[in-house]
């Protein structure tokens, strides 16, 4: 009885395809949501911990997040984008939502001094989270470019308030924009 109990509760370790992924989620399938979680939790926690800068926060918007997936699978478009980096929007999104929270905000203004200061400071993504490499590409964009990027996607600022924070007109800031976006689709498609 206790071999049984052994083989029923180990999982087995076996790679699906990406259709495979979204059939077996969209029919509720928990090997599939598994798969997902053992494969992607990593990288998904470490974009939402570049935005929060809270283990604690990361924590709580990474279940959020693959509790967001499993619910909307339906949503995904494969024409649209890989499944990969539709997981990433809404962690991003989850995470944009997360610091821009009233209960985020209270607790921001409710910190200590030497906590504001560390939570302030600008935490890379670790190895262990970034396992696409992502930080990497990264340092190959110019520094206004990576800034550019680090407010708009990390940061959750409108083009806007970046406009207003580097004093910069919008329209530049719309153009550069758009060229650090091009920089770095040319630099993913090298990364394969």
């Amino acid at each position: 009885m206790i071999i049984f109990e052994k083989l029923k509760n180990r999982i087995i370790k076996t790679k699906y395809s990406e259709d495979e992924i979204i059939l077996m989620i969209s029919r509720h399938d928990e090997r599939g949501f598994h798969y997902l979680y053992e494969n992607y939790s990593a990288a998904l926690y470490g974009v939402i911990l570049k935005i929060v800068q809270s283990r604690e926060g990361a924590e709580e918007i990474i279940q959020d997040t693959f509790v967001k997936i499993w619910n909307s699978i339906g949503q995904y478009d494969k024409v649209k984008g890989r499944l990969y980096t539709w997981m990433i929007n809404i962690a991003r999104n989850t995470a944009l939502d997360y610091i821009k929270s009233k209960s985020f905000q209270n607790d921001l203004k409710n910190q200590s001094l030497p906590d504001f200061v560390y939570n302030d400071t600008n935490l890379s993504v670790s190895g262990e989270h970034d396992f696409i490499g992502f930080s990497k590409i990264l340092d190959n964009l110019d520094a206004d470019k990576k800034e550019l990027i680090d407010l708009a996607y990390y940061k959750g600022y409108s083009q806007s308030e970046i406009s207003e924070k580097l004093e910069m007109p919008l329209g530049t800031v719309k153009t550069k924009m758009r060229n650090a976006l091009m920089k770095l689709k040319d630099l993913l498609k090298d990364y394969k």
